[in-house]
This record gives structure tokens, sequence and C-alpha cells, in this order.
């Protein structure tokens, strides 16, 4: 590299402002026909969503207007950091009713949430932690899902029917909206009813509007969980400022936006723009929209996210992952977190068991031999040992143990001490435990850790290293095993 010449700090490249500002990407291709598309989805999306903020308060137990407060950040700062075209940030039925069980009503608290979940997520965004959200399985998002879709839905019914004094806690409301189903006010129910089978008819006549063809290029529509992390969290500490509760992506309104044929993220802004002017013109309209039309709209939105398909998939793919799905569904109708908490275990559960009880074949030949068939971690070390000491040495009399370590790419301290000290009972049985087919990284393992014993290594692959071949030879394990049978009679597994 030439002297002289002035190199740019890392910190401060294009590529590292372009990462934290997707802007950048796409500004400079900006097009009058991009424009034009961006208008029409913007206007659209904004007309979806000044309804939808209404409904939404309501559900979170805020005045009507929090709701538009919620709606217009996030369309200004995700078109300056969004990396999909079609995702639109505002409030949503699943994060109102989380609203609406810490703020009891009250506006101030709903809006320190907003700054403090914003903080929490900004730092989320900013160390990385993206990848913590890959432990929550997909079973326990559907069940999830499902659960809050019908605690939104039937939280509805008693502005539906007109009813009112009804509890918050799922099953007090359901026991109460059916033992006072008689007070049903006619008027409510009539115009719930009606503004239900109108969504539905509008729902049908979309399918009749062709779908326009999206020209943006491939990488416009990834979203990539840290850079989403960062802008929710900033759209969420700048939303704390305005009266705003806390916001995410919405599904209904990122799909109209994309149907609509968006062009880039630039169609926020008309979407925030058209939000505003709302707030500025439309408020004093806002007393007299009824509550059954509200709940019309919302009773319409979370239909969708009642999915009952998750269960034959499920149990066709894998039975077991219907314990997370199941663990999640029913305590979320006791209290939300706790069932998001409960699905998170139980997986974690299901994800653990495998590493603390690997499966292990073992072949009966001259020598016992015992393949684990994945990596070995501190878990399993006392199951390898027992299922060892059962097969082996618990035998009369003692056999020698061949380990066919072909399939077992990982191994951990914790491992080798085991084995280690089950090498020494072996020795005192007057048997052997010897390895069979070591890959590189257990080898060198065991050779960092100083694995004693009179076993024998055979190591798979070529010939190694000088360096290798003196650790090898100033360690006691010298000779080499004959070649493993592949076909011998599984005895156990």
């Amino acid at each position: 590299m030439s002297a002289g010449v002035p190199q740019r700090p890392p910190g401060c490249s294009s590529q590292t402002l372009q990462k934290s500002f997707p802007i950048l990407r796409w500004l400079p291709h900006y097009s009058l026909p991009c424009l034009k598309l961006d208008l029409i989805a913007g206007l659209t999306v904004g007309l979806t969503v000044v309804p939808q903020a209404l409904a939404y308060a309501d559900v979170a137990g805020l005045p009507a207007q929090y709701g538009l407060y919620s709606s217009f950040m996030g369309c200004f700062v995700y078109c300056l950091m969004g990396t999909s075209k079609d995702v639109t940030l505002g409030p949503t039925a699943i994060m109102s009713l989380l609203v609406s069980f810490y703020t009891f009503g009250d506006p101030a608290l709903a809006v320190l949430m907003t700054f403090l979940s914003g903080c929490i997520q900004l730092a989320m965004g900013l160390l990385c932690l993206g990848f913590l959200l890959d432990f929550i399985s997909y079973p326990v998002i559907k069940g999830f899902t499902l659960a809050v879709s019908l605690t939104i839905g039937f939280s509805q019914i008693k502005n539906l029917l007109g009813l009112h004094n009804i509890p918050q806690q799922f099953f007090l409301q359901v026991y109460d909206t059916f033992r006072r189903i008689g007070e049903t006010r006619a008027g409510d129910a009539t115009l719930g009813v009606l503004s239900i089978v109108a969504l539905l008819v509008l729902k049908l006549m979309k399918s009749h509007i062709p779908k326009i063809h999206r020209g943006m290029p491939l990488w416009l529509r990834l979203c990539y969980l840290t850079v989403w992390l960062t802008a929710t969290g900033i759209t969420n500490i700048l939303g704390s400022f305005v009266s705003s509760y806390p916001v995410t992506g919405s599904f209904g309104r990122t799909a109209v936006n994309a149907q609509t044929g968006v062009c880039t993220p630039a169609g926020g802004l008309f979407t925030g723009a058209l939000v505003l002017l709302s707030l500025a013109y439309l408020t004093p309209l806002f007393f007299y929209i009824p509550k059954a039309t509200l709940a019309a709209v919302i009773i319409c939105a979370v239909a969708p996210m009642f999915d009952t398909k998750v269960f034959r998939t499920l149990w066709k793919v894998k039975k077991l992952d219907l314990l997370p799905f199941f663990a999640t569904f029913l305590l979320c109708f006791w209290e939300v977190q706790y069932g998001i908490l409960a699905g998170v275990i139980v997986s974690g559960i299901l994800l653990l068991y495998p590493v603390a009880r690997p499966q292990i074949k073992v072949y009966d030949q001259e020598n016992l031999v015992v393949q684990p068939l994945s990596g070995l971690s501190f878990p399993a070390t006392e199951y390898i040992r027992d299922r060892l000491y059962e097969v082996a040495l618990a035998a009369s009399p003692p056999r020698s143990v061949v380990l066919d370590c072909s399939h077992l790419n990982t191994i951990d301290y914790t491992v080798v001490a085991g084995l280690n000290d089950l090498q020494q009972e072996f020795q005192r049985k007057g048997v052997s435990l010897s390895f069979s087919d070591l890959q590189d990284p257990v080898f060198r393992v065991l050779l960092a850790a100083k694995f004693t014993g009179p076993g024998s290594f055979r190591i798979q692959g070529e010939a190694r290293g000088k360096e290798d071949q003196q650790e090898a030879d100033s360690s006691s394990h010298s000779s080499l095993l004959p070649a493993v049978n592949n076909s011998p009679e599984i005895l156990a597994e």
C-alpha cells in the first residue's frame, strides 16, 4: 500500500454506512415510476392503518388518539433504516394486548414502556444479539399467535354486542360474556355484524385485482434481524417522545403494502404523512366512530392469524413439536408472558435432550464396537460412561471396547476426563478401551487434554505432519487398530 495515501477508517466506510442506513443503497437509483408506486402503496396502507390504529388503541386500553400517535414514527424511521420494502412499523393487535396487561389504561406507563423497550431493542441490535431470537421455535410462535388471536378476537365480542364492565382476564371474560348475553344491545350487534360482512366482501373483491409486478432488486426484500432490532429500537425511543406505545412490524399492513406494489421503503413516508394529516384535521370526528365498528375491524384483522393447519403439519412432521406448541398455546390464555416462557423452556429441553442422551450403536465383534452417532458434550459424559460400563465391564467376562469415532466431530474436556477415568477402570479389569477413526478436531482435543492410558488411536484420513506424529509417538497410544467391519449385528441403539 503506497505511503501518503490517507486511509478511510473502517467504521466510516461506505459499506458500513449502507449497512446502517440502507436508504443509501436504493436512493441513488430512485426513479419517477417508483415514486408513483410508492405513493399509491403508501396512501393505501395509510387508509388501512388509521382505522386499525383507533381499534388497537382500544385493545391496549388507551384513548383512541394514542393509536395514531403510534402509527407515524415507524414509517419515517424505517424509510431510513429499513431493509425490506414491504414491512411497515406501527401498532399491532398482539403488541396492543401485551401493553394492556401492564399499563392498566395509564398512557404514561405505556409511553414509559415504549422508551424502555426501545432501549432494550437498540442495545440488542448494537450488540448483534439478534441470534437470540433464533431460540424461539416455530411451534412456540404458532402457539402464541393462535392463542393471542383467540384472546384478541374474543375480547372484542363485548364491544360487538354492546356489553360493559367485562373482566379482562380471558376465562372470566368468556364466563361473563355468556352469562350476560341477554344484555346484548340490538343496535350495536347489528352494526357490528354488518361491518364484518362489509369487510369480508371487500376482502373477496381484492382477489379480482391483478397483482402488480415488483421491480426492485432481491436484496431490498430481505430483513436482517440485527438491523431490524436497531430500527425498531430507534422507532420506539423516538416514538416515546410523541406519546406512542410500543410498536413492531404489522403482518396485515405489510401484506397490503406488498400487494399494492410498493417499490421502496419510501412508501412509508406517504403513510406517515396521511396519519399526521388525520391527527391534525380528523381527531374531533373519532368520537363518533362506533365501538362495534372498531371491534369488527379488529376481528377481521386477527381472523387470518387463527391457522389450525399447524396441528396437522406438526403431527405429520414431528409429534414432539406439539409439546412446546401446546405449552405456549394453553398458558397464553392465563398470561401471555408465561406462555412464551413455557414454550421456550420446553423447546430448550427438546433441544438439549439429544445432547445429553446421544444415539449410540453397539456392534458385537471380537471386541465390542461402540459408535456414537453425533458429537459428545459435557451433559453426555455420565451417560457415555454408564453405557460403556454396562455393555463391557458389567459383562462376564469383561470385554475390550473399540470406540468408533467416525461420526464424532466434536468433544469437550469434560468428556475426555470421563473417558480417562473409564480408561483406568478398563485397565483394572484387564481389558482395553481403544479409539478408531478419530477425526482431526477430536484427535487434537485428546492430545491437548493429555489423554493417558494404554488404549490405541487410529486416525481418520491422511497421515499428519511431523509435529502431530511426534506428539502421538510421545504418548502411549502407538498401536493401530484393525479396520472396523460395518456389517455386524446391532445389539443396542
